[in-house]
C-alpha cells in the first residue's frame, strides 16, 4: 500500500494540488516534503498533531521530512482564520519558541542520520532585499487573485479589514516553498486545509519561475462530529508539552470525547492497524469506553512516552474506581502558610483554572470539591480543616479532574 494510500484510509488528506501526478509521485520515488510551524507560542499543540502524524507517516514509507520554522514568518503573523492583526511577536520571543519546538518534534520524527531537516526560515526572509524581492518574487502575484483568497477574503469584509503588512504573509509561504525547492529539492508541502491558498501559490511559483513540477496536500483540520475544533478546554489549549498541559490532563482530555469522535481519533492521532481502529470504533454502549481507553493511552504514549502513558492511566482507573496507584494523581503542595489565603489563589497558582473568573463560575456551579467538602463560597480560604486532620486530601474540579493536594 502507497502512503497516499495510507493517508486516505486514515482520513488525512483533504485537498491535493495535482492528484494523479502526486499519487504516481509518491509510487515510484522517495521525495523530500515540508511543514511549516510559526512559533507563535512556546509549545505545540493538539491542532499541529494531525500535521505531526502526517509527517511521520511520509518518513515511515520513507520520504524526507523538513520541519520548517517560522522564524521569519512569525514576525509578521498569518492572517488565516483571524478576524484581527495577530498580535506583533518580539524576535527573542519567537527565538524562543522556535528552540522549544525542535525539542517536541523529535517525539515524533526521526531526526538522526539525515532522514529529517530542521529549518528556520529566519535564515532566509530576515536578510531579504526588498525590491530585490518584489522584482524576482513580487512580480508572480496577482493582487486581485491574492485578495480572492479565503484567508484574504474574509479579513476584507470585516470591520478589521486587512494591512499591508499582513497581505505579504501568502508571499513569504510561498517563497518558503521555492527556497526549499531550491534548497534541498522539496517538491512538496503539505500543512492544514486553512493553509490551501498560501500553499497553492507556493507551488505556482516554483512552477513558474523555474519551469519545475511542485505539489502540496492538506490534511484535514482535527474537528469533533459537529464540526467544531478539537483540542480546546474550559482552561485553554490542549498542549503538547507536559509543562501546560500535564500528561494526567491530556490523558484524561482524549478519555473524556465523545463517543461519536473515538474512531476518527483512533485513524488520525495513533498508528494502530485499521482492521483494529474499525473494530474499537464499532463497539457500543459502555463497551466505547475500551475504545476510548486506548485512544487516550496511545496518544499520551506518542506524546509524552511509555512511562508517563502508564502513570496517567493508572492514576485515571484509581480515581475512577477500576484499580491501580493514587500516587500517580497530579500533586498540588501546600504549606500551612498559606492557611488564610483565598481558595481561588490556590487553584489559579496551581494552574489548576485558568483565571479567577473560571475559580468562581466553578464553585457557583457547585464544581468543586476538597475532600468531603463541596466548596460553595467563592471567598472559601484555604484552611486547615479542609484537610479533615489529614496531611493529604483529593481535590476534585467538576465531574472528571481530579488533584492530591498535599500539606507540607
Amino acid at each position: 500500500m502507497s502512503v497516499i494510500d495510507t493517508l486516505k484510509e486514515r482520513g488525512y488528506l483533504k485537498q491535493l494540488s495535482h492528484e494523479e501526478e502526486i499519487k504516481e509521485l509518491l509510487e515510484k520515488e522517495k521525495i523530500t516534503f515540508y511543514i511549516g510551524f510559526d512559533p507563535t507560542a512556546d509549545s505545540l499543540h493538539v491542532g499541529h498533531f494531525i500535521a505531526l502524524m502526517v509527517m511521520a507517516h511520509m518518513q515511515r514509507a520513507g520520504h524526507r521530512p523538513i520541519i520548517l520554522m517560522g522564524g521569519g514568518t512569525g514576525m509578521i503573523g498569518d492572517p488565516s482564520g483571524k478576524n484581527e492583526m495577530r498580535k506583533m511577536l518580539t524576535p527573542e520571543f519567537i527565538h524562543h519558541n522556535v528552540e522549544c519546538f525542535k525539542k517536541q518534534v523529535g517525539r515524533f520524527i526521526d531526526l538522526s542520520d539525515g532522514k529529517a531537516i530542521v529549518a528556520d526560515n529566519a535564515d532566509w526572509l530576515l536578510g531579504l532585499n526588498y525590491i530585490k524581492f518584489l522584482r524576482e518574487v513580487g512580480v508572480h502575484f496577482s493582487v486581485n487573485r491574492m485578495l480572492g483568497a479565503e484567508c484574504y477574503k474574509n479579513r476584507l469584509a470585516s470591520e478589521n479589514g486587512l494591512s499591508f503588512f499582513e497581505m505579504n504573509y501568502m508571499i513569504m509561504q510561498a517563497y518558503d516553498f521555492y527556497v526549499l525547492h531550491k534548497k534541498y529539492n522539496c517538491v512538496m508541502e503539505l500543512g492544514g486545509d486553512d493553509q490551501w491558498s498560501n500553499m497553492i501559490a507556493g507551488v505556482e511559483l516554483i512552477r513558474r519561475k523555474d519551469r519545475q513540477p511542485a505539489f502540496c496536500m492538506t490534511n484535514t483540520l482535527l474537528t469533533n462530529s459537529q464540526g467544531q475544533k478539537m483540542g480546546k478546554t474550559v482552561g485553554g489549549a490542549v498542549w503538547l508539552s507536559a509543562e501546560k498541559t500535564s500528561p494526567f490532563d491530556f490523558y484524561q482530555y482524549w478519555r473524556n470525547v465523545d463517543d461519536a469522535d473515538v474512531e476518527k481519533c483512533l485513524a488520525l492521532l495513533t498508528f494502530l492497524p485499521m482492521d483494529e481502529v474499525r473494530r474499537l470504533g464499532a463497539l457500543e454502549g459502555s463497551k466505547i469506553n475500551e475504545a476510548k481507553v486506548t485512544l487516550a493511552y496511545e496518544v499520551t504514549k506518542l506524546v509524552h512516552g511509555k512511562e508517563e502513558a502508564d502513570k496517567a492511566k493508572a492514576a485515571a482507573e484509581a480515581l475512577f474506581g477500576a484499580g491501580g496507584d493514587m500516587g500517580n494523581a497530579p500533586v498540588v503542595e501546600v504549606s500551612r502558610a498559606q492557611f488564610g489565603s483565598p481558595l481561588l489563589d490556590l487553584l489559579f497558582d496551581a494552574k489548576i483554572i485558568a483565571s479567577k473568573s473560571e475559580g468562581r463560575r466553578l464553585i457557583q456551579q457547585n464544581g468543586l470539591t476538597v475532600g468531603d467538602t463541596k466548596v460553595t463560597d467563592v471567598a472559601a480560604a484555604l484552611s486547615e480543616t479542609l484537610f479533615e486532620g489529614k496531611t493529604e486530601v483529593l481535590l476534585r474540579k467538576g465531574k472528571k479532574k481530579y488533584y492530591r493536594l498535599i500539606l507540607k
